[in-house]
């Protein structure tokens, strides 16, 4: 009897393997990423449709830098696929075209019961309090530190948010650093990633933040008045004059000078991701501690790629199927934790030491908890993110932080007006 129901088992799988294409649900998913990470998802992919012989998944590939531009592309086209990846900080935009629908339906509940708060924060859009979008991630920016010259300086290692550096520490660390043998740079802030890069609004607004301002007001959602303001005009004024000084690592020097050859830069400010890299070739050298407190305030943030189910889709409840079986799929899991991966999922963070307490990276994790700070959650963020990118190259070469910051405050004024204010959004 048991040989007789595998012979069953198997003709049936076989007859499943050999449906012809039309037969077969077909779901669709645009993504961008490395190399490893492509190849991940295509084994992910591969392995869910032997699971459900049934289904065919199609991933379309975008490289990272013009992810965007492609994704508006397909938009204009009418040619979205029935998946999407997406920078969390660009929710809201989706969000309000109605691009995206609400995800929590045709999510598997055991999933979605399974999201920390700071990954059901990024995916929320504030309009509506719904849930449109999930990751297995979340990020988070942390102060690397190189062991051997804290040491030899004998500057004071902070061990949790709670007892983070201040700006004026920090100062004069680096200016013991700078005196360093070995130590050409003391702090790369990786400009390296470039001018047009979503790494200058995602790091260098904490900043502003942390100093009293914002990249807009998140009441009135005006930016002039609060991007131009006198907090936000001496916190760039301060990264420029660490630029004048030689203080941080240029843009032209790349990103790994934290880690190359002889170790140049002292500390680096950079995401949770680069401590995989960095650990590979330092080992116990690098230190983890929190972003440093440059006003009255410690300011990190937080917000990923992460994955959404469009109104283009003609078969959501494929589309979650597909989604729910990625995001418990142990082959991605296992690259997400080969590359430090920032927890978004109570069980994936439950099987990744690296972020608990007493882990390498737990001090990234409990800054999630007491100072995340979002970036702004309005559809005009597209505007808001090129604008200030625009402001901080002008500044970091040499231009008037006060100039550069009212004219990226007026871009992104005149962006929401001419978008009558993207209502509901400004109003009572």
């Amino acid at each position: 009897m048991g040989k007789r129901l595998l012979i069953v088992a198997a003709l049936a799988a076989a007859t499943a393997a050999t449906l012809p294409a039309e037969a077969k649900t077909k779901i669709t998913m645009m993504h961008q990423g490395t190399a490893d990470w492509v190849q991940t998802y295509k084994q992910v992919a591969a392995e869910f449709e032997a699971a459900n012989p049934d289904y065919e998944v199609e991933l379309i590939y975008a490289p990272h830098d013009s992810y965007n531009e492609k994704l508006g592309a397909a938009i204009t086209a009418k040619q979205l696929p029935d998946i999407i990846e997406l920078d969390a900080p660009f929710l809201a935009n989706y969000a309000w075209s109605k691009y995206v629908v609400p995800i929590s339906p045709y999510i598997d509940p055991a999933i979605l019961a399974d999201m920390t708060a700071s990954n059901v924060a990024q995916g929320t859009y504030p309009i509506d309090n719904k849930l449109y979008a999930i990751g297995l991630a979340d990020s988070s920016i942390v102060l690397y530190g190189n062991r051997k010259y804290l040491e030899q300086i004998g500057a004071r290692i902070p061990t949790g948010v709670d007892d983070a550096w201040t700006r004026e520490e920090l100062e004069a660390v680096m200016a013991k650093l700078a005196k360093v043998d070995g130590v050409k740079w003391p702090l790369d802030l990786f400009r390296g990633y470039g001018i047009k890069s979503e790494w200058v609004t995602y790091a260098f607004s904490t900043v502003l933040q942390s100093m009293g301002c914002d990249l807009i007001d998140r009441k009135t959602w005006k930016a002039t008045g609060t991007l131009d303001s006198e907090p936000c005009v001496k916190a760039t004024k301060m990264l420029q004059d660490w630029a004048k000084a030689g203080m941080v690592v240029p843009q032209s020097a790349g990103t790994n000078q934290f880690y190359a050859a002889g170790n140049p830069a002292a500390l680096a400010m950079g995401g949770h991701w680069f401590y995989a890299e960095a650990q590979k070739t330092m080992g116990d050298n690098i230190v983890v501690m929190p972003l440093p407190k440059f006003g009255d305030k410690a300011v990190s943030p937080n917000g990923t790629w992460i994955w959404a189910i469009t109104s283009a889709a003609k078969n959501p409840e494929a589309a979650g199927k597909f989604l729910s079986y990625f995001l418990a799929s142990k082959t991605l899991r296992d690259q997400a934790r080969s590359q430090s991966a920032y927890p978004g999922l109570k069980s994936f963070a439950a099987s990744s030491p690296l972020y608990a307490p007493g882990g390498a990276m737990a001090v990234a994790f409990d800054q999630a908890d007491k100072t995340a700070v979002a970036r702004p959650p309005h559809p005009a963020y597209p505007t808001i993110t090129v604008a200030f990118m625009e402001a901080m190259d002008t500044i970091f070469n040499g231009g008037d932080p006060k100039k550069a910051l009212n004219k990226a405050a007026r871009k992104i004024d005149e962006e929401i007006e001419d978008n009558a204010g993207y209502p509901p959004f400004g109003t009572k």
